[in-house]
This record gives C-alpha cells, sequence and structure tokens, in this order.
C-alpha cells in the first residue's frame, strides 16, 4: 500500500518522454532445422519430409533430403546427402553421395562417398559405398561392399586372364 511522505508536500510527476517514432523490425528469418543448417553447407538447401507425410513412390532431384516421416519406394539424389531422421522409417532403396540414418532403412543403399549409421539408427540390407561408419548401439544386418572412389577406372585397369590351349 502506498503512503504519502510525512513531510506533506506533493509528489512532483516525473515529466514522460516522448514517445519514440516506430521504427519497422526486419522479418525474422524463416525457421530451418538444426540437421538442414549442417547438412549441405556447399548448397545450403535441404529438402525435409515431416514426421506426419507418408510418400510412397520414386523420390529423385538435385538437392539434399531430411525424413522424419515414412517412404516406400526409391530415393535417387546423387551428388547430395539424404540424411533419415530419428522419426524417419524408409523402405526403400537410396542411392545418394552421403547416407546418415538416424531412424529405419530397410532396403539397399549406395553412396558414392559414406554411409553413416549412427547408435539410434537401424538398417537392413546391402551397403555399397567407399566409407561406412557404423557407431556403438547401431543395428545393421546386411552385407557391405566397399568401392574405391574410382572404381570405373579400377575395373578398366585390371589385365585380362590369360587363357591356355590345350
Amino acid at each position: 500500500m502506498w503512503k504519502p511522505s510525512q513531510s506533506g508536500s506533493s509528489v512532483s510527476p516525473t515529466p514522460t518522454p516522448a514517445p519514440e517514432p516506430v521504427r519497422p523490425t526486419p522479418p525474422a528469418p524463416a525457421y530451418e532445422p538444426p540437421a538442414a543448417r549442417a547438412a549441405s553447407p556447399a548448397t545450403g538447401e535441404q529438402a525435409t519430409i515431416g514426421k506426419s507425410l507418408y510418400i510412397k513412390g520414386e523420390i529423385s532431384g538435385s538437392e539434399s533430403l531430411f525424413i522424419d516421416g515414412k517412404v516406400e519406394g526409391s530415393i535417387n539424389l546423387p551428388g547430395n546427402r539424404v540424411t533419415v531422421g530419428r522419426n524417419g522409417q524408409v523402405s526403400a532403396s537410396v542411392t545418394a553421395r552421403e547416407i546418415v540414418v538416424l531412424g529405419k532403412v530397410r532396403g539397399n543403399v549406395s553412396a558414392t562417398d559414406r554411409v553413416d549409421i549412427r547408435a539410434e539408427g537401424a538398417l537392413t540390407g546391402d551397403v555399397a559405398a567407399a566409407r561406412i561408419s557404423i557407431e556403438d548401439g547401431a543395428f545393421f544386418k546386411g552385407g557391405i561392399d566397399i568401392r574405391k572412389p574410382d572404381s570405373k577406372s579400377a575395373a578398366a585397369a585390371e589385365a585380362p586372364k590369360p587363357t591356355t590351349q590345350a
């Protein structure tokens, strides 16, 4: 509760400052998931399939993809990264430069660079890549084919087998 001062003098009101002019604020940048910011630094573009989306068919394109929903069919994104998020469930063959698995993938995967199966991830299918990383706690069932980066020139450099005639 407010009590007036004992001296009996009235309190002088403090002068109110003049209102500042209204300045327009710049628009806030659009929301971008943390995985999207780090996923494709070269292009800066990444498409996202959200938790509630279910796609059946073929996905192809020229940008990286983050999957947190369900996908059935095939994914072909050469030269880009495909990331299967923690909620992602993929039943498809996947072809990309780099494949990161945090969720579940059923199908063969082929990467020109690397396949990374994180601790929470599960991959059932064959892997063909130049490099593969499987963290402790990850699930993997399938075959692994480690390919050299120049697999085309290595195959051409092999000498033909000598033939013997009787």
